[in-house]
């Protein structure tokens, strides 16, 4: 069976009409590409997170893939995909009445990892090890699914409301992990998490990944990034020369944690770790060990 074979037992939902089915409670931080809203259903109460997509922003991400012979799942296709603790739970999908994308989703409840870091909240306190744990296994479901994340980075990490787990959500950007996707040409991502091969357009895999993971990381225990930041291109120029060595901002960090961290943020995917063999090193880490 071919790899996009899998997706043709998903059948999308006939249009929604979303104020006919649901109380728009309140409308989240949008990204990008999208607007998002915690919904209730009107017949059985039950609270969802619904994400819509802009028409034209999408269609112009989709662009890119139409002259390809192997057709690009959609956002919603590849959501549906995952079943795992630390990936957001995709419900359904399809368009709405209006001709929009939608997803709907498990609402969970709490805030962005970058809202964290922005503000210094003490959730991190006590808490990173066990963080980057989850983080690194929602990633690996991913990648063992057979994807490319492409946007990594502490917006599309998302805490559920009681602050105990730290969840994976969006994958607007989302590719299978093989030709002819992974070909160079796609720069698609933010500047201070894209690696040194797809920012100089060579040839990409799940390392990219590892990559942002990398600096996602070294981010949630510094409240810093390996480099300076930038929000065009020429901050990701940077990312094949040296960082900050972590301990500079944090002395205290356990140097085999350190150690890991640095290993996804080298600047030649193949001298980066896979996630299995990061959760390898870092396994003998203490929770409180940070």
């Amino acid at each position: 069976m071919g790899f996009l074979d899998r997706f043709k037992g998903l059948k999308l939902n006939k249009k929604l009409n979303v104020n006919s089915r649901f109380f728009l409670r309140k409308k989240g931080i949008s990204g990008t590409m999208s607007k998002f809203y915690m919904v209730e259903e009107k017949e059985t109460q039950k609270i969802y997170g619904l994400k819509i997509l802009d028409r034209e922003k999408t269609d112009q991400v989709e662009a890119r893939y139409r002259a390809l012979k192997v057709k690009k799942p959609s956002e919603g296709e590849i959501s549906m995909m995952f079943d795992h603790p630390y990936i957001v739970k995709t419900l359904e999908y399809g368009l709405t009445t209006e001709n929009e994308q939608y997803i709907l989703m498990e609402y969970l409840g709490g805030t962005g990892l970058n809202n964290i870091l922005m503000v210094k909240d003490d959730l991190l306190a006590g808490g990173r090890v066990g963080y980057i744990r989850q983080c690194a296994e929602g990633l690996m479901e991913v990648h063992k699914k057979g994807f490319i994340h492409r946007d990594y980075c502490p917006r599309n990490l998302m805490f559920t409301g009681d602050g105990t787990t730290l969840k994976l959500i969006d994958f607007g950007l989302t590719v299978p992990n093989g030709p002819p996707f992974t070909e160079p040409g796609n720069r698609t991502g933010n500047p201070n998490y894209i690696a040194p091969e797809l920012i100089r357009r060579r040839t990409t895999c799940e390392k990219i990944d590892v990559f942002a993971f990398g600096v996602s990381m070294y981010e949630m225990c510094t409240r810093q990034l390996p480099w300076p930041k930038g929000d065009t291109g020429k901050a990701a120029m940077t990312h094949d020369q040296p960082p900050t060595p972590i301990e500079e901002y944090r002395p205290e960090i356990n140097h085999v944690l350190a150690r890991a961290i640095h290993d996804c943020i080298k600047p030649d995917p193949k001298d980066r770790p896979s996630l299995k063999e990061f959760m390898t090193a870092i396994h003998k880490v203490d929770y409180e060990d940070e």
